[in-house]
């Protein structure tokens, strides 16, 4: 008998061992899927051989490549691990397209029908793109689902203004004013401008709403970095809601890095060449040629800090221009008619410029209005002089 139950509790504890290293294979291997990503592709319509590689994005900065591959049967695969969710591009080819995917560490599958353009762009477009695997970005879709209704609006109001907008278009360009104020002046441009100030009210309005309903999380700093491009003083008040934990998380830091970008006093500019609204050429170190003092001052047409500070901008060309002080605005708008609109409202009298992008970076701009004042040896003496300030660093510099 106690054979018989020396065998029992034998087999007992082989099954109770057997279990317990069941247990901790099943949470070794859930501990490991939990610390690490892999994203699967699978894309029909491209070559075998088309580089495909994994781009960090939502940064504002042009990054480098995390990881690269090539398509071999329509398939790539990435692995990796993060800290916490981000925010990548799968680019294919040259940046001839990408796809947009929140990675976190699980297992992701994307699948998507790739279409070379035959035209010399060569640009790959995708449809039936399908994402799996990745709780935050399923998360992503559903609060960024009411862009595509922002989508349809804007193209709602701009049905039947196509003829009108070319004549603005070659009226900005010939430089005819009375040909600008009666296109201006007339009910369906007013109509125009009427729907356009409601629709970007209702974009400001949904995207703040947006950034503030997340601002205990990471993903409040996350939205506010893909829903500006550029950030003005009024965001400050925006990050200052963040929690701690928003503000330390990957997107908070970065964040306040734009918002609060390093000083460059004391540094040397390097010559540069940019188009005015005629598509002019301009060289820097021609425009300043003989002035003491330059205020490179970056700017754009949506940003209305910018545009209250004008006023004072002519005050001080207005002052000390006789004295040697020159003035070089840059606008980084996107929209070129936007910007010679501006122009055009604004009346500035001094050199206005386009950035290429290579500009605005090379001064490491992240926020705007943003203004840089330069001595005659290319030596930024002084930063972010607005109103006052700018008035009182003239007068000291200028007195004689």
């Amino acid at each position: 008998m106690n054979v018989i139950q020396n065998k029992i509790v034998g087999f007992c504890l082989c099954l109770f061992m057997v279990s317990i290293n069941v247990q901790a294979q099943k949470k070794k291997s859930a501990s490991t899927a939990a610390s690490s990503y892999t994203i699967e592709g699978n894309i029909t319509g491209l070559a075998d051989g088309t580089t495909v590689k994994l781009i960090p994005g939502a940064t504002h900065s042009s990054e480098l490549p995390v990881a690269e591959t090539t398509l071999k049967e329509g398939k790539f695969s990435f692995s990796g691990k993060l800290n916490e969710p981000r925010f990548f591009y799968v680019v294919f080819g040259k940046s001839k397209g990408n796809i947009s995917v929140m990675v976190e560490n699980s297992k992701i599958k994307i699948t998507a029908a790739g279409t070379v353009s035959d035209q010399e762009s060569e640009r790959i477009t995708f449809k039936d793109v399908t994402i799996t695997g990745s709780k935050s970005h399923d998360y992503y879709k559903k609060e960024t689902a009411f862009k595509e209704d922002l989508d349809k609006d804007y193209k709602d109001y701009h049905v039947g203004i196509d003829e009108l907008s070319s004549k603005v278009g070659k009226a900005r360009k010939e430089g005819n004013k009375k040909a600008l104020d009666s296109i201006y002046n007339t009910e369906q441009w007013k109509i125009f401008e009427a729907k356009e100030k409601a629709f970007f009210t209702k974009v400001e309005k949904t995207t703040l709403a947006l950034i503030v309903k997340h601002k205990e999380t990471w993903w409040g700093p996350f939205f506010m970095m893909t829903n500006f491009t550029y950030f003005t003083p009024d965001q400050k008040t925006l990050y200052d809601q963040f929690s701690e934990t928003a503000k330390k998380s990957y997107y908070g830091q970065i964040l306040d890095k734009d918002l609060n970008p390093k000083s460059l006093i004391g540094t040397s500019i390097a010559n540069f060449t940019l188009k005015d609204k005629d598509g002019k050429s301009y060289a820097a170190k021609d425009i300043t040629a003989g002035k003491k003092y330059i205020l490179v001052d970056f700017w754009a047409s949506w940003c209305g800090p910018c545009r209250k500070e004008i006023p004072n901008l002519k005050t001080a060309y207005s002052a000390y221009s006789e004295k040697g002080f020159e003035i070089l605005s840059i606008s980084i708008d996107k929209d070129e008619k936007a910007w010679q609109k501006a122009i055009g409202q604004e009346n500035m009298q001094w050199h206005n410029l386009l950035d290429d992008d290579k500009v605005s970076k090379a001064f490491n701009v992240k926020a705007i209005p943003a203004t840089y004042l330069v001595d005659n040896n290319g030596v930024i003496i002084s930063d972010n002089l607005r109103g006052a300030e700018l008035e009182a660093k003239l007068k000291e510099l200028l007195k004689s």
